[in-house]
């Protein structure tokens, strides 16, 4: 008999993971919505999803699982295979299983005559982010859409550069008055894309200040999408738009749908309206979709993610999706989930949940009062090494804000106290110049219509400035892209000895019968003069370039290595990021948004007061300020043992003169009700603050100041 490889789950994982019935030879299922709450287990539930649909028959490749991440991904498809391999392991060894040998404990009969001959693993080619399926699927597609199948995805800074292109092309950065940057318009373009919304729309609620450039912004990104189609460029919209629009077509529709028994969502409450329209369009009846997700972790929608979608998920379909909520809470102790829970039932719109913790009973959260920045800042410094000395590494305490900007005091003591830290965020991999130049040279030799790219690589050479380089790609476009003619243009005699150098280079990576293996190496080594020439610290950007080579390994083809690291890149580069970290340990500051998935066993919460929970520019909207609402939820649910909200008594006014005193009160959180203040601890630090208040006067005689004063007008 085969172990229930769904055993280890509670109640509701356990309906979660094996929703849906065998029909025949076919698993099905209706439409499914996941509330996850936080730390209730929700990739072990999921995974075990993907494991329970394919002991039950249904073929990994017919599974299509959506998720935010690559890592996330791979981590489901790792664990479902652990789930299947013991399951199958149970009943005679991986690879050994019969339809007589697994019967019973969950998996059908007839279902494990579908697994007969294959080993435990689970392979799930079909699981990725949603710009990494929709890449894949354009591939397959393109011509049904009007695609070049060799098209190139532009990072964001590339898309930016293009946008900047065409916004002086059109005159917009000559204007009398202000016009929007390249990064601005480029934020402008994404959300009114990704919300499916009329550009008016967008900037009333982001950009109030462009209002009056609407006419021209539409100009703007008219001619944007122009020169990425004359290109054959993609940007990461893009990618969404295509994928929006092939099932646009019933036929197209079809077919695609056709090639999945199941959709699978994780982290549906960061989905856009264009992702969920996709998906509706995917699966209209929603047959064999699940969703997974918590609204009150909804805190994207600066990337122009709607909680929208996930609230009103269940209402789409007919009859209406089956709703399971997973409340058992792996993660904290109760009294921290129960000032968590006081919090978001505050919220106007929800899916109800109760988060319980199996961990048990733990100390209150804290509510710390505090004089000002400096004493939030000594606070913490003293309680982090308090906990450190109890044997709470610090690696495993953090400090939460708002905004970056929230820690520099705190950033400042802990430098004094030789407290050593890491604030998460910093230089991208993908946003180093050296790495953008090698990129190039491999997306101009990918796509020969790539500008963008071939400009960057001209720019290298000595001597071939902006005009030469205009020249030489005109003379490209008109001998039809084929690279082979560069050899024919006449290059300025500053780069001479350069030019027959790159020509080569570009026949040897786009010729005929070029192989991709070694092509980063090739590229790597002609690019080596150029990045002892263009930059400093040429020693530790070469060993980005040497990382870069080392990840091409991995990919069977040059399209598939650029696309993937185009939409999930690595976070860090060595290009000045600063001296290595070489300590025991180090505390954890982080922003809220960063923090989002992470744990520690003691948190801080920083600037707990009206201004920044809810922050001071998500007061005019009621659905910011749930937002803000949610926002703190995430940030209190990421403690596990203890919780500390600090609240400084005074915010001192900048712009004054340095150690000036005008400041104003910080108000209490209007997140922070009655009923939310009895789940908490108060307290003041240091003592003496709540001391100096509340001792008495010493006794001492009357003086009769009135009569005095009254004195002064006889």
């Amino acid at each position: 008999m085969a172990a229930d490889p769904l055993e280890t789950l509670n109640a509701a994982q356990r309906a979660a993971a094996s929703h849906g019935r065998r029909d025949g030879a076919r698993f099905v299922a209706g439409p499914l919505l996941v509330i996850a709450g936080a730390g209730t287990g929700k990739t072990n539930t999921l995974a075990h999803r993907v494991a329970h649909l394919v002991l039950n028959g249904v073929d990994p490749a017919r599974i299509l699982l959506l998720t935010f991440t690559r890592r996330a991904a791979e981590e489901m498809t790792r664990r479902a295979e652990r789930i299947v391999a013991q399951a199958l392991g149970a009943a005679g060894g991986p690879g050994r299983a019969d339809a007589g040998s697994v019967g019973g404990g969950g998996v059908a009969g007839g279902a494990a005559a579908s697994v007969v001959g294959r080993t435990a693993a689970v392979r799930l080619p079909w699981a990725g982010t949603f710009h990494s399926i929709a890449n894949r699927l354009l591939r397959q597609h393109a011509t049904a859409v009007g695609l070049d199948p060799a098209f190139t995805v532009l990072d964001r800074g590339d898309s930016a550069d293009l946008l900047d292109v065409v916004r002086h092309g059109l005159g917009l950065s000559v204007r009398d008055r202000r016009f929007p940057r390249k990064d601005t318009c480029l934020a402008i373009y994404s959300h009114r894309v990704n919300t499916l919304q009329p550009l008016k729309r967008s900037l009333e609620e982001g950009w109030p200040w462009c209002l009056e450039h609407e006419a021209e912004l539409t100009r703007l990104f008219r001619g944007y999408v122009e020169r990425k189609q004359a290109q054959a460029l993609l940007d990461y919209d893009d990618l969404l738009l295509y994928w929006h629009g092939l099932l646009g077509d019933a036929a197209l529709t079809r077919q695609v749908s056709a090639g999945f028994d199941h959709v699978l969502v994780d982290e549906y409450q960061d989905t856009n309206r264009l992702q969920a329209e996709i998906l509706r369009r995917l699966r209209p009846d929603g047959a064999g979709l699940t969703v997974v997700g918590d609204d009150a972790q909804s805190i994207y929608s600066f990337r122009a993610a709607t909680v929208a979608n996930i609230l009103e998920f269940p209402a789409q379909f007919a009859p209406p999706a089956q709703v399971v909520a997973l409340e058992h809470n792996y993660r904290s102790t109760q009294p921290i989930l129960d000032a968590a829970n006081a919090v978001i039932r505050e919220s106007a719109q929800r899916h109800a949940k109760e988060l319980r913790a199996e961990r048990g009973a733990g100390v209150r959260p804290r509510l710390v009062t505090v004089e000002d920045d400096r004493g939030q800042a000594e606070y913490v410094c003293e309680r982090v090494l308090a906990a450190r000395e109890a044997g709470v590494p610090l690696r495993r305490q953090a400090v939460l804000f708002r905004s970056s900007h929230h820690s520099d005091f705190l950033e400042v003591e802990l430098t004094r106290r030789n407290i050593p830290f890491v604030k998460y965020g910093g230089l991208r991999f993908l946003e180093a110049a050296h790495v953008k130049d090698l990129l190039a040279v491999l997306r101009w030799a990918e796509n020969p219509k790539n500008r963008v790219a071939a400009f960057r690589v001209l720019q290298l050479l000595p001597g071939l400035g902006p005009a030469n380089g205009q020249k030489c790609l005109d003379a490209l476009e008109a001998a039809g892209f084929a690279l082979a003619t560069l050899g024919a243009f006449r290059a300025p005699a500053a780069c001479a000895d350069d030019w027959p150098k790159l020509v080569g280079l570009l026949e040897r990576l786009a010729g005929p019968g070029a192989r991709w293996p070694g092509q980063v190496e090739l590229v790597r080594d002609w690019y080596r003069p150029y990045l002892e020439r263009h930059y400093e610290a040429a020693a530790v950007r070469a060993a980005d370039l040497d990382q870069l080579a080392a990840i091409a390994g991995g990919y069977p083809s040059r399209e598939r290595f650029l696309t993937e690291l185009t939409l999930d890149p690595p976070q860090a580069t060595g290009d000045l990021s600063g001296p290595p970290l070489l300590d025991e340990d180090y505390l954890v500051l982080s922003t809220i948004h960063s923090a989002k998935g992470q744990e520690w066993r003691q948190v801080f919460l920083l600037n707990v007061a009206d201004g920044n929970f809810p922050s001071e520019f998500a007061g005019s909207k009621p659905e910011l300020l749930e937002e803000e609402r949610r926002l703190l939820y995430v940030a209190m649910t990421r403690a596990r043992d203890e919780l500390h909200l600090v609240a400084p008594l005074r915010y001192y006014v900048t712009q004054q003169s340095r150690g000036g005193d005008a400041h104003v009160y910080g108000a209490r959180s209007r997140f922070l009700t009655d009923a939310v203040m009895a789940t908490l601890e108060p307290a003041f630090w240091p003592e003496t603050l709540r001391e100096a208040d509340a001792a008495p006067a010493p006794a001492a005689a009357r003086v009769d100041v009135g009569a005095a004063l009254r004195g002064m007008w006889d």
